[in-house]
């Protein structure tokens, strides 16, 4: 059994129901009935194209990302809500699949584009009001391609209805709660790191509750290694020679892996999927599907990285090693210059959320896809293109990367990741259904 298949996955005492679903595999599930159906042959009845997915995702990037300018950790959150309502307000007049904890139909005969656009925009400016102008903006242009009518106005109201229905459900679900890392510094533990030496980001996203799963814990692994055991020592001795900002035992091509996955990752997945719609010639409804669940399943799995982190506080590898002669293991050796590829993030490293969103997101698209996922994503940092076809070969690079970027042990990334693909094929056994 490789490395790959070890990792504290599912610790004691969870309950039978919780077990069972963590066991499952994404592979083992086989394909949804998604690209023969939709993307193959349009009936002469078929709904819209994907066009108005596609701008208001772009339009989200520039208000979460750009004008908020929202952690990295956190942004999953808001495009998860924008994703649920634009998916009910669409499903709810186009049907084909279940709507998320909603039960409403919409007129027959009322545009889903202007409902998807009606339930963006309202999103966005209930969470982001500053953001109006543009939003405005992106509303008034999508509205401007659909033809005026009875069938506009039809959309335009259901849309309101469906994001009204997000916004209440959302509501007191503990955002922003005063939620603070109160572990007290010592061998293993997580303190702030350079060179910001800042206090935990985001740590109420620890207590959120979730959009899918039924506790921030749910999915929550066990401990970490203990700073004393072997698989501590190896992941220590494999970040210290391979993780280095200087002197380190990586090649030209890791280095630019591990550079190429430091970007904002929910910004490259946005414009990723909106690539992948455009090539596979998915319509309105499975394009809303595939965002829906995307960003759902990324907010559940960056949750539950969080309480993860929260709860166990492991170290940082930047403290791990700079402080190795207090862990008690004497095959661990300090180095208190050392310093990583990348700066390292403000959270206990313990598991990745890079890679449990990674997981989620690429078991949603091999779910949806049969396996052959055709990601091709982009990277601001090294202005480059990969394409991946499976899921696979995108995580082992993504696992590979972080560790190589200096920022965490191997074991966190595997467990993450692990996690991750478990919350993506829990999110379409469970939403996102197709109805009769």
């Amino acid at each position: 059994m490789t490395k790959e298949q070890h990792g504290p996955l599912a610790p004691p005492g969870r309950t039978v129901r919780r077990t069972l679903v963590v066991g499952l595999t994404v592979l083992a599930l086989g394909a949804v009935p998604w690209a023969s159906s939709a993307v193959a042959s349009a009936p002469a009845n078929a709904a819209p194209g994907p066009g108005v997915i596609n701008d208001w995702s772009e339009t989200a990037v520039a208000v979460v990302n750009g004008d908020a300018k929202r952690p990295g950790a956190e942004q999953a959150l808001w495009y998860g809500f924008m994703g649920a309502a634009v998916y009910n307000a669409v499903v709810g007049i186009e049907g084909r699949y279940a709507e998320y904890k909603w039960h409403a139909r919409g007129p027959r005969r009322a545009s889903s584009e202007a409902a998807a656009a009606a339930a963006a925009h309202r999103i966005l400016l209930t969470y982001f009001p500053g953001s109006q102008a543009r939003v405005d903006a992106a509303y008034t242009a999508s509205l401007a391609k659909i033809p005026d009518g009875k069938a506009e106005d039809q959309g335009v109201a259901f849309g309101e209805k469906a994001a009204a229905r997000i916004v209440q459900l959302r509501r007191d679900d503990g955002r922003n709660a005063p939620v603070t890392f109160d572990k007290p510094p010592a061998p293993g533990v997580w303190r702030p790191t350079p060179p910001a030496n800042a206090p935990m980001v985001d740590p109420w996203l620890a207590k959120l509750r979730p959009l899918l799963l039924d506790s921030p814990d749910q999915f929550r692994p066990g401990p970490p290694p203990k700073p004393t055991s072997k698989t501590y020592t190896k992941d220590f001795n494999e970040v210290k020679a391979m993780g280095a900002r200087t002197g380190s035992s990586r090649t030209d091509a890791q280095t630019d892996t591990a550079r190429f996955f430091s970007d904002v990752l929910p910004v490259q997945f946005q414009a990723a999927l909106r690539g992948y719609t455009q090539r596979h010639g998915l319509d309105l409804v499975d394009a809303a599907r595939l965002s829906a669940a995307t960003w759902t399943a990324t907010a559940d799995a960056q949750i539950t990285a969080w309480n993860t982190k929260l709860t166990y506080g492991q170290w940082r590898p930047i403290t791990a090693i700079q402080l190795a002669d207090t862990d008690g293991n004497p095959a661990t050796t300090p180095d208190p210059s050392w310093l990583p590829l990348i700066d390292t993030p403000a959270y206990p490293d313990y598991m990745s959320g890079h890679c449990s969103f990674d997981g989620a997101a690429v078991a949603v698209l091999s779910r949806l896809t049969g396996g052959d996922i055709d990601l091709r994503i982009s990277s601001a940092v090294t202005g480059t293109t990969r394409t991946y076809a499976s899921a696979r070969d995108y995580n082992r690079d993504v696992i590979n990367a972080r560790v190589w970027d200096g920022i965490h042990f191997r074991t966190s990334d595997i467990v993450a990741n692990r996690v991750g693909t478990h919350i993506g094929a829990f999110t379409l056994d469970h939403y996102f259904e197709p109805v009769g």
